[in-house]
């Protein structure tokens, strides 16, 4: 097996493949520290030199927008305010046109009924002076017969029968 020498110090070839990783590991673990370190110190530098942005543009908008939003809330408020009175309205005259059809309805009910009894009055009064008009027809015609008939019957008319 291979040996080194150093100074006096003999390592075999098992020590060394053991003494070798960890030189190795040792050396690693320093440059990962030294990056660590030059990041860290980097890293504090930017956040020293960090400049917070002026963002009191934003707020201005914000302010501007809540404010809208709050006139449109109101806004929104008295619609559907006027929007309840509106519906209130329409419902009560809507109650209230039924209520007037309803009267119509009722008055053209009676109406009708009063046409109808008046017909049949009317009617039952035309037949009744139809009747009295024949009879005062038969009447007349009956006085007529008797005045023509004395006419006729009558001896200075020169109109006698002769039998």
């Amino acid at each position: 097996m291979a040996e080194i020498e150093y100074k006096g110090i003999k390592v075999g070839g098992s020590k060394l493949l053991l003494v070798l990783p960890l030189v190795g590991t040792i050396m690693g673990g320093l440059w990962g520290g030294f990056e660590l370190f030059n990041r860290y110190t980097i890293m504090e530098q930017k956040i020293d030199s960090y400049v917070a942005p002026d963002l009191s543009g934003f707020d201005k908008r914000v302010d501007l927008i809540q404010q809208e939003v709050g006139m449109m809330q109101q806004e929104m408020s008295m619609i559907l305010q006027e929007v309840g009175l509106v519906a209130d309205v329409a419902k009560e005259l809507k109650n209230d046109l039924r209520g007037d059809v309803r009267r119509i309805e009722k008055i053209v009910e009676d109406v009708e009924q009063k046409v109808k009894n008046d017909g049949r009055e009317l009617n039952t009064d035309i037949s009744e002076a139809i009747k009295d008009i024949k009879q005062e027809m038969n009447d007349l015609e009956a006085k007529i017969e008797k005045q023509i008939k004395l006419a006729l019957e009558n001896p200075l008319s020169g109109m006698a029968k002769s039998e």
